[in-house]
């Protein structure tokens, strides 16, 4: 028997989810649940640059540390230190110092100043400051900036706004494009997360009229190929293989045009190799491609491996979809969990049911399944076998063959809420709308 602990849940609330939606008989429409906008750390970019901290109390320190493990600062070297000022002085003096120095002080006024300028004199002169006190007056900032500290926070001060004070230190030197990335992945294997990746990136695309980067990253399965019925002679995984080539050119010449706005970097159709990646061996096209176009759309396959993992923590939103059954719910409650844990100012990650009405298979509802995960749905979708194969067997998207289909309205709604186009008049359902859902339809 598994116990509760390697469910990572109470597996009483799993079960009591699949007893209270098994052989209900229900049918769902494609229904979608918009959420919030994005938040301001989307415009936010760290370059790669090594900081050094010289914290004065524990809170700034705990501060520092907790952004240095936020996703967004994952191309700086952060090293943090107590002591404050002196410290700073100290460790200035006997080496050369780092892109940015992030100082906390306690004192006021003069001292304050005396202190910083007895900093100036130890440090590089091409070394930037972030300073960080007590005293909230705007003469006293002016000071500040006349001795050339590039920005000043008042204590005590929060992880984001750390992350956010760099990002506008470095600004220049982070200043091109950063487009946003969605990663796709499935609670188990075969729920159609492929599916809905390739559905909602051709909807991007379609609906912005702006560049998109398909990338599937099931290196020996994927499937982006045949769903957009492109030969796959060259792709991701030429983009891997040398890193230190990789640039805007080289992957331009590796992605295949779907239509105007939307490319594919597609897996290999061969299996003559296999594919041990490292932990980052993706980190290299991720940031290429981030740089060319304004969204990128990650299909990734069910496995859980350092650079999935990697991949996954540094996505600006992340997709799971799942199926409604028991498995389902426990793997999305593990992966959430984790998720949530690894990216603790980010919003959680979003999730779609997917092939609900299925014949003869018991089910948890959708507010049962919500209500385990504490998660509201992106989106439902119906099991649709027929308009789905038909779809796959012309190498045509959903929308495509059945622009009216159910189906085809969820992607879009999804498209709206993953691209920011927070305007959409699209139907608006809480958890206890679902009630009202039941027996509409019977799709399968």
């Amino acid at each position: 028997m598994m116990t509760d602990a390697a469910f990572g849940m109470s597996s009483g609330l799993l079960r009591q989810a699949a007893h209270n939606g098994a052989g209900s008989g229900y049918s769902f429409q494609a229904e979608t649940i918009l959420h919030a906008p994005s938040t301001p750390r989307e415009g936010l970019r760290i370059p790669r640059i090594a900081i050094q901290a010289f914290c004065a109390t524990p809170d700034v320190a705990t501060a520092v540390d907790r952004a240095a493990q936020d996703r967004l600062m994952s191309r700086a070297r952060v090293s943090s230190h107590m002591g404050g000022i002196a410290a700073a002085i100290e460790q200035c003096q006997q080496s050369p110092t780092s892109n940015l120095l992030l100082v906390e002080s306690c004192a006021t006024g003069d001292t304050f100043l005396s202190d910083l300028d007895r900093l100036a004199l130890a440090c590089d002169p091409a070394t930037r400051v972030l300073a960080i006190g007590y005293t909230n007056d705007i003469a006293f900032y002016r000071e500040l900036i006349k001795r050339g500290v590039s920005d000043y926070l008042l204590a005590p001060v929060h992880p984001v706004d750390l992350i956010a004070a760099i990002s506008r230190i470095f600004e220049e030197q982070s200043s091109g494009k950063l487009g946003r990335s969605y990663a796709f992945i499935g609670a188990k294997g075969g729920v159609g997360s492929s599916t809905v990746a390739h559905n909602v990136a051709w909807t991007i695309a379609r609906q912005l009229s702006s560049d998109v980067v398909l990338a599937d990253m099931d290196l020996p399965f994927g499937t982006a190929a045949l769903d957009f019925n492109l030969d796959a002679e060259q792709g991701i995984a030429d983009a891997i293989q040398d890193t230190g080539r990789l640039d805007e050119v080289l992957l331009d010449r590796l992605l295949q045009k779907y239509d105007d706005h939307l490319s594919v970097l597609a897996a290999p159709t061969h299996l003559e190799r296999s594919y041990d990646l490292s932990a980052n061996a993706m980190e290299p096209l991720l940031e290429v491609a981030q740089a060319s176009v304004p969204f990128m759309v990650l299909d990734i396959p069910h496995q859980w491996t350092s650079w999935s993992r990697n991949v996954l923590i540094a996505a600006d939103e992340i997709v799971i979809t799942a199926s409604p059954d028991l498995a389902n719910l426990r793997n999305a409650k593990n992966m959430i969990d984790v998720l949530k844990r690894a990216r603790p100012h980010d919003p959680p990650p979003k999730f779609v049911l997917n092939q609900l009405g299925m014949p003869k298979r018991p089910e948890i509802t959708p507010k049962d399944f919500a209500k385990a995960l504490q998660i509201e749905p992106l989106a439902c979708l119906p099991f649709d076998a027929g308009q789905f194969g038909n779809a796959a067997n012309k190498g045509k998207m959903v929308a495509e063959t059945s622009r009216r289909g159910l189906s085809a309205k969820a992607f879009a709604d999804i498209a709206d809420a993953l691209a920011g186009r927070h305007g959409s008049k699209r139907r608006n359902i809480g958890l206890l709308g679902w009630r009202s859902l039941i027996g509409k339809v019977r799709t399968g």
